[in-house]
């Protein structure tokens, strides 16, 4: 006997739910890394989350034939499979909240560091100016009188 749609339905929460925990985990790490300034391994880590939305990407497709039914019309094996089926969903409404708001403050993090690397460069090329100016040599096209010559 094939799988009720229910059992597919079942199966792609779960499997948005896996995503989502990923994605939670990995801007967990990601805060870490922002806070640490190691940018080489943050871009490993922004194109391992890719990948990981991505494969979300592609289950929210698979569930886009659910969309239009309607809740009470589906045909599930147990009223527990439906109830569980329901936890994962509010989780992965729980798990999407705090993802949106780790990569807010990720945001806001990377773009305050991001701002004090700009005054630290500015500082540094005001500080080269400076120096330049004081230690600046007499330009070399400057004809000298060589008064040792016997002519």
């Amino acid at each position: 006997m094939p799988a009720p749609d229910t059992d597919i339905l079942a199966d792609l929460v779960r499997a948005k739910r896996s995503c989502l925990v990923q994605l939670r985990d990995a801007g967990r790490r990601q805060l870490e890394l922002i806070d640490g300034g190691n940018m080489t391994a943050l871009l490993d880590l922004l194109a391992a989350k890719q990948r990981t939305i991505a494969q979300l990407q592609r289950i929210e497709r698979a569930l886009d034939p659910f969309r239009g039914q309607d809740p009470d019309e589906r045909r599930w094996r147990t009223p527990q499979d439906r109830a569980a089926c329901c936890e994962q969903l509010e989780h992965c409404e729980m798990l999407l909240g705090e993802i949106i708001s780790q990569e807010k403050c990720s945001e806001s993090t990377l773009s305050r560091r991001r701002d004090e690397a700009a005054v630290r460069l500015q500082g540094v090329h005001l500080a080269g100016v400076a120096r330049g100016a004081y230690t600046a040599q007499p330009p070399t096209n400057v004809s000298q009188l060589d008064l040792l010559s016997e002519r």
